[in-house]
């Protein structure tokens, strides 16, 4: 059953029959750890020194009586509502937030960082926090996790968990094609095979330390992104389609990984998460999903802010973001990642639910 033909009575009793589970199974995931860009970015740009942050209003208006956070929306992301799904918190913390501690990060926790990729270039645009980095500050969790739970909890945690990673959006649209240096050194093709096996390294490291349950997440319709349309001035502000046959020749490519890496590495359990046919379909038929706009975003004009550019001054930003799929020139609403995180527990994390 597809999620767009789910009624929203149907598509209730269906998140019911997930809790149900989880209360069945006494919660078999752990925890949910996070690895990647401003899609899962819980805040941790909010402790260095760069301009990739949003923890200041608009940006969190409808999370916990409007507080900004330094997610990239008006109110949870997807992580969020996946974690909440599994029967764990309700909103993953961010690892640099000095206000949350081992305890909390013990049933789940994101390394994120807004404005990476898989390529180290890219985290320097901005000067981020690179994957590698990501991974030692999983190492360093580790050993808190082990000083806290002791060492047979705390395996326990990191075999169960649930490893999500999303990441490669700002490697193309932020660095190939937006800066000279890579797009010199390779051609596109060379460049997805070279962020693959950034990608295919990244989780043979996450299975050495002890990762066995792993999400690979794909990229989305890339070119259907505000700030994408309105530089489409050509194509009438429609989506850019060279950037989103891109974004599905690159998701391919990555799920090809996940059955490789399958096979590959004993008691490995991945799968791979793809955003791209949910979202696109929530773009070409709006009004299925309680959407009216999909071409602009919410914030400000809605054409090319994010960020600092999304002033909470600004008389253009809409009132109502459920009504919009896109927060900012390239964040969707809170609302659209609930149902993007409804499908991808659907169509490609049921399975741990009850393993």
């Amino acid at each position: 059953m597809e999620l767009k033909q789910m009624a929203p009575s149907i598509h209730i009793l269906w998140l019911l029959s997930i809790q149900f589970l989880v209360l069945v199974n006494g919660g078999k995931i752990p925890a949910i750890i996070v690895f990647g860009d401003s899609s899962v970015d819980s805040g941790n740009n909010n402790y260095i020194p760069t301009v990739a942050r949003s923890n200041f209003q608009p940006y969190g208006r409808d999370f916990n009586g409007g507080r900004p956070t330094g997610r990239f929306s008006n109110g949870k992301i997807t992580t969020d509502f996946i974690s909440e799904t599994f029967g764990l918190k309700p909103a993953i913390p961010a690892y640099l937030d000095p206000s949350y501690s081992i305890s909390d990060f013990a049933t789940g926790v994101t390394f994120a960082s807004a404005a990476t990729g898989y390529d180290n270039s890219t985290s320097n645009v901005l000067s981020v926090i690179p994957l590698w980095k990501q991974l030692e500050y999983y190492k360093n969790y580790q050993k808190k996790l082990r000083a806290y739970l002791g060492d047979r909890k705390a395996n326990g945690v990191i075999s169960g968990a649930l490893y999500l990673i999303s990441v490669g959006t700002n490697d193309f649209l932020e660095n190939y094609y937006a800066i000279p240096g890579r797009s010199s050194e390779y051609t596109i093709e060379e460049y997805e095979s070279f962020l693959v096996g950034i990608a295919a390294s990244f989780t043979e490291k996450l299975y050495e330390l002890g990762a066995r349950k792993i999400s690979l997440g794909g990229l989305p319709p890339m070119g259907c992104m505000p700030l994408e349309r309105t530089g489409n001035l050509m194509g009438g502000s429609e989506c850019v389609d060279s950037f989103n046959n891109l974004a599905a020749d690159f998701n391919g490519k990555l799920n090809a990984l996940v059955i490789k890496q399958n096979k590959k590495f004993h008691g490995m359990q991945m799968v791979f998460s793809d955003p791209y046919g949910i979202l696109m379909k929530i773009i070409q038929k709006p009004t299925v999903y309680g959407f009216d706009v999909t071409a602009v975003a919410c914030c400000a004009t809605g054409m090319f802010e994010m960020g600092y550019a999304c002033s909470r001054r600004n008389p253009f930003t809409c009132s109502n973001a459920d009504k919009f799929v896109f927060w900012d020139s390239f964040h969707p609403t809170q609302k659209t990642c609930s149902i993007i995180a409804t499908y991808i527990v659907q169509n490609a994390l049921a399975k741990f639910l009850s393993h």
